[in-house]
């Protein structure tokens, strides 16, 4: 059975493999861990959907928002892989359960778990949107982007202009998700733990305090860490 210490750098290593575009390696250091958390069951599903495999995504979503069915994250990217599936019907559900995890914030700062992302109420708007423009819901389409406009930062008003005129014109949307290659990482300090150094740069000959998967896998104060903005 694996160390603490390889599970968290075959997680890091995954993380890196994600970014140079090596799928396979990186669903195989991530599926190295045992019973996985939600985090990476998110990032299994999100290296699916970088491999064009959504139905192998949608499997690995429903796992990630079984296991925390607060993850709006989670639904959000499953939404996008109900999506690629033609399952318009249940992206809409998805991308609305992903609202209502947002409880009326402007967004959701991941950063502090681990994930470079900050989920917007705009761009979950903007999903919302797209699936409802391929279900033929034109005016219910032009009220989300319109209320995605109302939400967004000025940076995003050309993009959502441009997206109401498609609608208008009855032209189908795509949805917006997780930037690519971004997934969730170990916590910096975890990593600096494996091999603590002095402050000449030399190893020292071991961690002050062992670390706990569910120290690895969860930063400090937990879910708290989620900044709601």
């Amino acid at each position: 059975m694996p160390s603490l210490g390889d599970l968290v750098r075959d997680w890091h290593r995954g993380a890196q493999a994600v970014a140079r575009g090596d799928w396979d390696y990186a669903l195989r250091l991530f599926s190295s861990v045992p019973e996985p958390p939600a985090r990476m069951s998110f990032n299994v599903g999100c290296v699916h959907l970088l491999a064009g495999d959504p139905e192998a995504a949608l499997r690995a979503f429903d796992q990630a928002v079984t296991k925390d069915a607060c993850m709006a994250v989670g639904f959000f990217q499953r939404g996008v892989a109900n999506f690629q599936l033609g399952r318009f019907r249940e992206a809409l559900s998805d991308f609305q359960r992903t609202l209502a995890q947002l409880r009326g914030n402007a967004a959701i700062d991941y950063t502090q778990l681990g994930l470079r992302f900050k989920l917007q109420a705009w761009e979950v708007l903007f999903s919302v949107a797209a699936v409802q423009s391929q279900l033929g819901l034109w005016a219910e389409a032009t009220h989300s982007l319109e209320e995605a406009i109302s939400k967004g930062p000025e940076g995003a008003r050309d993009d959502l202009d441009i997206a109401l005129g498609q609608v208008q014109k009855q032209a189908p949307l795509q949805p917006r998700q997780v930037p690519r290659g971004e997934v969730f990482r170990p916590h910096r300090r975890h990593l600096e733990h494996l091999e603590p150094v002095d402050f000449l740069g030399k190893a020292k000959v071991g961690p002050s305090r062992p670390i706990t998967l569910k120290d690895a896998l969860n930063p400090p104060h937990g879910l708290l860490n989620v900044l709601l903005i």
